[in-house]
């Protein structure tokens, strides 16, 4: 069976949904260390001003923390700048009106840990596309010998900001490609507003 151990990822990347959708059994690890400027708590949009990087701020309990203790920060409001961005981003998307209501909550409702957030909207792309994935989370950490030996095809270090330029996005309309060309790398709510229904066809060529 196809099994792959992917990181815990805010609004990931298109071609983590590639991914997702590919493979028989996912495994999300949830016990590896925290490391800044990651997707972990970062996606990637396309704006009037070009792609745009959302934070979300988090608090280490300790130093050296597991994803699955990180807290979410919520001593500046982190969560209506990020809305704002993605209204101002995709209001003139086919289907942002569409799925908005779907995604709102989650920057009105206070959640105390990073990974249920991710959890929670990796869910709410998983149902809007149509995606069936058979996943759980990591009870442990292993590392990547380990991984390997077991059959399992570790991509915890494939999706990063810093790789955007080998992402392997094929085109497809976004909202201002006419200004800017098509742009690789983004967040998966960027194929979903653009796209609507066929999203799913197009993670499954």
């Amino acid at each position: 069976m196809n099994t792959i151990l992917l990181s815990n990822l805010y609004l990931a990347p298109i071609d983590y949904y590639i991914s997702l959708g590919q493979s028989e059994n996912v495994l999300i690890e949830q016990h590896d260390h925290f490391e800044k400027q990651t997707y972990r708590n970062r996606c990637r949009i396309l704006t009037s001003n070009g792609p745009m990087d959302l934070v979300v701020p988090i608090i280490r309990p300790k130093e050296k923390c597991p994803t699955k203790d990180i807290l979410i920060s919520y001593r500046e409001k982190w969560q209506q700048t990020h809305w704002r961005a993605i209204e101002s981003a995709y209001n003139s998307s086919p289907f942002f009106e569409y799925y908005k209501e779907d995604f709102e909550p989650f920057f009105t409702q206070k959640i105390d840990y990073l990974i249920d957030l991710n959890n929670g909207l990796m869910e709410t792309v998983l149902q809007l596309i149509h995606l069936p994935v058979n996943y759980q989370m990591t009870d442990t950490y292993r590392k990547k010998e380990e991984i390997v030996s077991q059959g399992i095809e570790d991509l915890r270090k494939t999706f990063h900001p810093k790789l955007t330029d080998t992402a392997v996005t094929k085109p497809y309309y976004q909202v201002f490609d006419q200004k800017f060309g098509f742009q690789g790398g983004l967040s998966i709510i960027d194929l979903l507003f653009n796209l609507g229904p066929e999203a799913l066809i197009y993670l499954k060529k």
